[in-house]
Formats: C-alpha cells, sequence, structure tokens
C-alpha cells in the first residue's frame, strides 16, 4: 500500500479513501496471491454433495467457520477500471477492499501480466487475507439523496453528502479470500464452446479454491459466495450461469456454495438453474461422463440475455 499506492482517478473514489485513512485502521497483513492455469474438466461427475444456500440480497462477508472465498467478477484486465467513476461489482470490491488496486499497480510495476484471462483462455487469480476496510450501501434511499442508488452508472452522478451517508468504516477490517474470474461475452444461443468455457473457468477457480485453502486453513470445510456472474453487463442467462456454478462447485468438491440473486425476484431464475440441472442429473445417470452432461446442457438452447447498462 506504501510502495504502490491505489490510484483514484475519480473524485468520489478519493473522498472514500480520504474519509477511511482518516476514520479508520490502516491496513496491515501479508496477502497471499496465485494466478492459475485453466484447469482440464474432469471425466466424470463423480458423487459429492455440496450445501446449497440462496439469499435474496446483496454480497456480505459474514464472518465463517473454515475456508471462506468471494468471487470477484473480474474483467480480464484485473482491477482495470477500480479507480474510475463506474461501480460495478468489481469496482466496488475493491472500493471496499482498497489494497487489491496496490496488488494491480504493484503487478504492473513488476512487469507481471495482470489478468484473469490470456490468448482466450481463462487464468483465474486468487487473493487470500485481503482487508475489507469499509461498506458502501448501494441501494436506494431518497431520503440520503440516494433516489436510484449507487450501483453502475448512478455513482458518479452522486453527491459527496449522499455516499458519505451510505458509507461504513470497518474497524477492525474484515478478511476476504476471493476468486477473481472473469466471465464471457456473447449473444444469441450459447454455443458449445461458450458452455465449456464458463464451467472450465468456474471449476478452475474454486478448485483452485480449494487447493489454496489446504495450505491456509487445513483442513477446513470450503465455502464459496457468489451470484449471478457475467449477468449484468454482459447479459448472461441467469438460471445457466446459477446451473454451471453449481455444477463447477460440485466438480470441485466444494463444501458449501452461497448464491446471492440480489433480490428476492430473483431467486426464480436461480432456483430454474438448480432445477434444471437436477433433470440433467436424473437423466444421466450416477457418475455420468461431463461429455453427457455438457451435451443435454447445449440441447437445451440457452440463450443470452440484453445487457442492464452497468
Amino acid at each position: 500500500m506504501v510502495s504502490h499506492p491505489p490510484i483514484w482517478k475519480h473524485v468520489l473514489k478519493q473522498q472514500i479513501h480520504d474519509y477511511m485513512q482518516v476514520n479508520g485502521a490502516a491496513p496491515t497483513g501479508v496477502l497471499r496471491y496465485s494466478r492459475w492455469k485453466v484447469a482440464d474438466l474432469p471425466p466424470v461427475l463423480h458423487t459429492h454433495s455440496v450445501k446449497v444456500e440462496v439469499d435474496a440480497d446483496v454480497y456480505s462477508y459474514p464472518p465463517s467457520p473454515g475456508a471462506t472465498w468471494h468471487v470477484n467478477f473480474a474483467d480480464p484486465n484485473l482491477f482495470v477500471a477500480y479507480g474510475s467513476g463506474l461501480l460495478a461489482q468489481d469496482e466496488l470490491q475493491v472500493l471496499e477492499h482498497p489494497v487489491l488496486g496496490s496488488v494491480r499497480e504493484a503487478l504492473l510495476a513488476a512487469g507481471y501480466s495482470a489478468r484473469t484471462r490470456e490468448n482466450d483462455r481463462s487464468t483465474p487469480v486468487l487473493i487470500a487475507n485481503v482487508q475489507r476496510q469499509c461498506a458502501l450501501d448501494t441501494f436506494p434511499d431518497p431520503d440520503q439523496g440516494r433516489p436510484r442508488g449507487l450501483y453502475g452508472n448512478q455513482f458518479q452522478r452522486a453527491e459527496w453528502a449522499a455516499v458519505q451517508s451510505a458509507l461504513t468504516v470497518l474497524s477492525p477490517a474484515i478478511m476476504t479470500n476471493l476468486i477473481c474470474i472473469a466471465a464471457p461475452t456473447g449473444s444469441g444461443a450459447y454455443t458449445e464452446a461458450q458452455i465449456h468455457d464458463v464451467l472450465e473457468t468456474a471449476f478452475t477457480g474454486m478448485r483452485a479454491a480449494v487447493l489454496e485453502s489446504s495450505h491456509i486453513s487445513p483442513g477446513a470445510k470450503v465455502t464459496i459466495h457468489t451470484g449471478f456472474w457475467g449477468c449484468g453487463a454482459f447479459g448472461g442467462n441467469r438460471p445457466l450461469m446459477a446451473l454451471l456454478q453449481l455444477l463447477a462447485a460440485r466438480l470441485a468438491r466444494v463444501d458449501k456454495l452461497v448464491f446471492y440473486t440480489g433480490a428476492q425476484s430473483e431467486v426464480i431464475p436461480f432456483e430454474n438453474g438448480q432445477a434444471i440441472l437436477r433433470r440433467i442429473l436424473e437423466k444421466t445417470g450416477a457418475e455420468p461422463s461431463l461429455l453427457n452432461i455438457l451435451n443435454v446442457i447445449v440441447d437445451q438452447r440457452f440463450v443470452w440475455g440484453t445487457s442492464d447498462g452497468n
């Protein structure tokens, strides 16, 4: 943080950072950073039980026993827009965990490739022991000058007083472990290659979290927090992205998956994806080949949606 401070290019983000420095404790500790080559998918889906929990809200960071990880909905260029006026999920996580901006600046200064995807293949990045120094409430609150909230493009239009009223400095800071993976883009019907790419990316990131957990929390059960990854600005298909992450969690032998839908109305797309996966697995039988599963998923003819403008 000292040698490679975050570079805030938008005045509100700089004001938030300055406010945290005055009102919070200085960040301490050691990060564990790793970048992973994409892993080959297992040929067979072996029996493994994943506990699934649905939360009809936005990401939370509850203190949890064991090894807990949160998916960062990354850009292929790691944290590329963190200092800008944008505030989608990726930028919000960096704002709340400002040392992530320093991670990007340190990587670039050292000549490393700050990417989660390269040569058209995923290279998930895992960062453990990240301090979350503040929490920003992005929900609408007309009484506080936030009639449409602060998420996405609304953030850069806000007044400082409205942002400050939504800001909570966390002291002490909360430790977070992150899985940074980039979702693909597309239109029309999903192709076999796109579906394979999503599953391969999610599996690699989740399996890496299981392996990293064996180093940082030996013997601990692994919990992964995620949501509709790639379904905002990229217009990904919500039931499909839920289905593929549920499948990836089982392939990676994760113990628990917590899925945030963002709203009660969005629980239905998640449940639809969960039900489709259940029917597919009933159809393909016990410990089926992954190729058979993927063929059945492709045959469902999932279609891309439209961007939400954020």
